[in-house]
């Protein structure tokens, strides 16, 4: 009979065995559980870092986005509204007649030339000087039709001190040119002309009229009307190219359309509805505009005091148009 001499553990030795596993278990259990809190804790931590640089993000945007606009605001309010040495209601008083129709126009836009076996009756430098308003839009064919077919007797009756002659830039046909805005451009060079190089405004104005572009063209370029500006003679041409080019006067041209809508000063009501206006002592011209015998008679008429009363402000002698354009203008009254 055999005896086995190994000892047997006891119930102490094996009660401390199972403690030893579950302390070593527990060990485990808390060293994962201390990871997973780690990796949750640098999880939030990137979270939270993404979540600034987010927000610091949006809030550099909406600064920048605030210091554009009021930078934008600031420097409209700064920048200067220019406006020309305009001499009397947003016109411009003619002071030398030198040259004039110096442009070549096209044959089909002939220039009218009134009939030599008719001559024009013409008021004299004895009676007091009558005032001849001009309201050209210089993409109106009606405005040059008129100043090409008057303007011989308009500089005589000038240099013979039997009238002043002013002219108002307006830009009722500014929709007209396919987007480039040549009535506005046009008025806009008008204007530095007239206010640097003031003894060429009416050769330029007599120029570009000959020149003129059909409607629904694109017009001269802002450089093709400072060529024909310095072409007229000048005496700064950088400050004249200068101000032409940078379509200086362009905001002044818009509210001097406006105001001559809204009602001409001295007219008795009178208001521009058309894309061009003639007016002498403050009456309106509503006869053809191709014959110059025609308006030399209104103005003796007018000028005697003989003429019949304004026609309503609605009576145009060029066609209805608004100052942006929308009709087109008629070659006739």
């Amino acid at each position: 009979m055999s005896t086995d001499d190994s000892p047997r553990p006891s119930e102490a030795d094996s009660s401390e065995v199972v403690e030893t596993s579950d302390v070593a278990v527990q060990g485990r259990r808390d060293a994962v559980r201390e990871k997973a809190q780690q990796v949750q804790v640098q999880q939030s931590r990137a979270r939270l870092v993404r979540r600034a640089v987010l927000i610091t993000g949006a809030v550099a945007v909406v600064a920048a986005v605030g210091v554009a606009v009021v930078w934008a605001i600031g420097g409209s309010a700064n920048k200067p509204q220019l406006s020309p040495h305009v001499d009397q209601q947003d016109g411009f008083v003619v002071t030398s007649v030198a040259g004039g129709s110096a442009g070549s126009a096209p044959d089909a836009l002939a220039t009218p030339t009134p009939d030599a076996a008719e001559p024009s009756p013409a008021p004299t430098s004895s009676e007091a000087p009558v005032a001849i308003h001009v309201y050209v839009d210089y993409l109106s064919p009606a405005a040059r039709e008129w100043q090409l077919a008057n303007s011989t007797q308009l500089k005589s009756w000038v240099s013979d001190g039997a009238a002043t002659l002013t002219y108002h830039p307006v830009s009722m046909l500014t929709a007209k040119s396919n987007g480039t805005k040549y009535s506005l451009r046009a008025a806009s060079a008008a204007a530095c002309v007239a206010t640097y190089a003031p003894a060429s405004f009416f050769s330029f104005t007599d120029d570009l009229l000959s020149r003129q572009p059909a409607v629904d063209s694109d017009g001269l370029s802002d450089k093709q009307l400072a060529d024909v500006a310095l072409a007229n003679g000048n005496d700064d041409p950088k400050t004249l190219r200068d101000c032409i080019e940078t379509e200086a006067f362009t905001s002044w041209v818009k509210a001097a359309t406006e105001r001559a809508v809204s009602g001409i000063e001295g007219g008795d009501g009178l208001a521009l509805a058309g894309t061009s206006m003639i007016t002498v002592n403050g009456q309106a011209y509503v006869g053809e505009m191709t014959d110059p015998a025609e308006f030399s008679q209104f103005v003796l008429t007018t000028a005697s005091g003989k003429s019949s009363k304004s026609p309503s402000p609605s009576a145009s002698p060029s066609g209805s148009a608004s100052p942006s354009g929308s009709a087109s203008p008629s070659a006739t009254p």
